[in-house]
């Protein structure tokens, strides 16, 4: 389980990690289909989930690069890369925002 920042109007998930020095465990953007790097230094891991919180891709978005909307994806996870590997969370697996503050999941 990892703390979990929840984006959930216009304006912070404009701004989503852009621009900060110290990366939260992870960052819940809802509603969103996709997602860009433009502007940051560092590589993220990306989920793509449904609205079930089921896991439909992961990928690492590298700087200035952004990832094309998705039919049925309703929110993106974003974290600091090798972050999914150690929380083994992929394709087919479910997460869940968990208690106040916590995302939860895994394959």
């Amino acid at each position: 389980m990892a703390t979990v920042e929840v984006a959930d109007t216009w304006r912070a998930r404009f701004r989503g990690l852009l621009g900060r020095r110290e990366l939260p465990e992870a960052l819940w953007l809802e509603p969103e289909s996709s997602v860009h790097g433009i502007g940051m230094r560092v590589s993220l891991d990306v989920a793509l989930l449904d609205s079930a919180g089921g896991v439909v891709d992961t990928l690492v978005l590298r700087p200035w690069a952004v990832t094309a909307p998705r039919r049925g994806v309703v929110a993106v996870v974003e974290a600091p890369q090798g972050s999914f590997e150690r929380w083994d969370l992929r394709p087919g697996g479910v997460v869940s925002r968990g208690g106040p503050g916590g995302v939860a999941g895994g394959s």
